[in-house]
């Protein structure tokens, strides 16, 4: 069952360890963070720490890496056991500071980091969860490899993974899972990571993991592991589980339904979380999909109020994005004096909309916390259809530039699938009057 309020850790914590393939050293810090937030790697061997947010859009694909976040050509590598463990405990917001490109690995499973987080402790927040229920049938494919998201439970997630290996050692292996915080550390964290002996031997002359000996990883040869026992029977399909789960987590949302996968990897799960994304997008452009902030959330970031607040609820929010809702009606004071005999929202006001999205957008990033984003100018602004009582305009706000004073941000509103306006504007960020 999955917990409606969002969760973060109570204090920091550290572990340290070489990376997987790397083998450099690793030092990590997990801090609390703030409602939405979500999870953050930031890495702070850079000249300025580098944030790196865990989405859909920072999915990178390196060269003999498994799954890997960039930003601004700064890379965190390997992440999905780490992110494997923030899920399975359910955690929405976290703050992941490390001083290399790739996350320690400690004994190539999630248990380490599970057993870090759980001695920070964990504490409930104020703001709710956002889940994505799965509606429809979502499938992807490559040779013999496949994965689908499909309708089940609205309240908890299913997976089930087949694996199968020509090696004897390992052969075909079938879990089902029901995900959840007790289940997933008791039997998916302390799987680890498995390769075969000649995979080892090719990996090795390819100067990747020469760090590692048989015992800190489970190779296995065709009569079973050359020097570390199982720690389950079927320990292989259960880390590619955990290994779908921190995929999972790339995706920024918990999700309810059903997965089964056959085969999959790292490659063919970013496909399908790639798919999901875009299905979570069209549900925010539905006017039944639950609000991220409502109205009294959305007063808490901005100073306007009646008749000026311009925007009724935010369906989604990350560190570079956020889409909001404003339902117009013939109630708004301003169809009594603009076109009254046929009313039409003043192009101003749909713009107006669009700058206070943009504002929740900016205050709402960590480094701009406590500010107050106000109006510099406005770029390429574009009024393409009226909009009239009775649309509901969906406003989609993508951060362009951000920093320390100023921010900047393109800006679309739809009814339906048609654009209504568009703009790039720029804002001068200033410190929040106090209350």
């Amino acid at each position: 069952m999955i917990s409606r309020k969002q969760r973060t850790t109570v204090k920091p914590v550290e572990i340290k360890g070489a990376g997987l393939f790397g083998g450099k050293q690793c030092n990590m810090k997990f801090c609390p963070a703030p409602e939405d937030t979500g999870i953050v790697f930031v890495r702070t061997d850079s000249l300025s720490p580098v944030e790196i947010p865990v989405s859909p859009d920072n999915i990178s694909h390196r060269p003999r890496r498994t799954t890997s976040l960039s930003r601004d050509n700064v890379f965190v590598d390997t992440v999905e056991h780490v992110l494997a463990a923030a899920w399975g405990l359910e955690l929405d917001n976290l703050r992941i500071e490390m001083d290399a490109e790739e996350v320690a690995s400690v004994d190539a499973s999630a248990l380490p980091f599970v057993e870090v987080l759980e001695r920070a402790g964990i504490q409930e927040q104020d703001f709710d969860r956002d889940v994505f229920v799965i509606q429809e049938p979502i499938y992807v494919s490559a040779g013999n490899q496949s994965i689908a998201a499909l309708p089940g439970p609205v309240d908890k997630l299913e997976i089930v993974y087949e694996l199968e290996y020509e090696a004897p050692s390992i052969g075909r292996q079938l879990l089902g899972f029901d995900f959840g915080r007790e289940n997933f550390i008791s039997q998916l964290a302390p799987a680890r990571t498995f390769l075969l002996e000649s995979e080892a031997q090719e990996f090795r002359s390819m100067g990747l993991g020469t760090h590692l000996g048989y015992g800190d990883v489970l190779v296995m040869s065709d009569d079973g592991p050359v020097e570390n026992k199982l720690r389950f029977t079927d320990e292989h399909v259960r880390h590619k589980i955990m290994d779908l789960v921190g995929d999972l987590a790339l995706l920024g949302h918990m999700i309810a339904g059903k997965i089964v996968a056959f085969r999959s990897g790292h490659e063919l799960n970013h496909e399908l979380i790639r798919k999901l994304s875009a299905a979570i997008v069209r549900g925010e452009k539905s006017s039944s999909r639950e609000p991220v902030m409502d109205v009294r959330k959305i007063m808490r970031r901005l100073p306007h109020r009646y008749p000026f607040l311009m925007i009724d609820r935010i369906v989604n929010i990350d560190e570079n994005r956020a889409v909001g809702i404003k339902n117009v009606t013939i109630n708004e004071p301003y169809f009594s004096g603009h076109y009254p005999s046929l009313p039409l929202m003043p192009g101003v006001m749909i713009v107006e909309a669009m700058a206070q999205l943009s504002g929740v957008l900016f205050s709402s990033r960590m480094e701009h916390t406590g500010k107050t984003a106000v109006l510099l100018s406005m770029d390429k602004v574009k009024l393409r259809r009226p909009v009239r009582p009775g649309d509901q305009l969906v406003i989609e706000s993508e951060a362009l530039r951000a920093r320390a004073r100023t921010g900047h941000s393109h800006c679309t509103a739809r009814v339906g699938d048609d654009i209504a306006a568009e703009a790039e504007i720029k804002f001068m960020l200033v410190d929040s009057e106090p209350a």
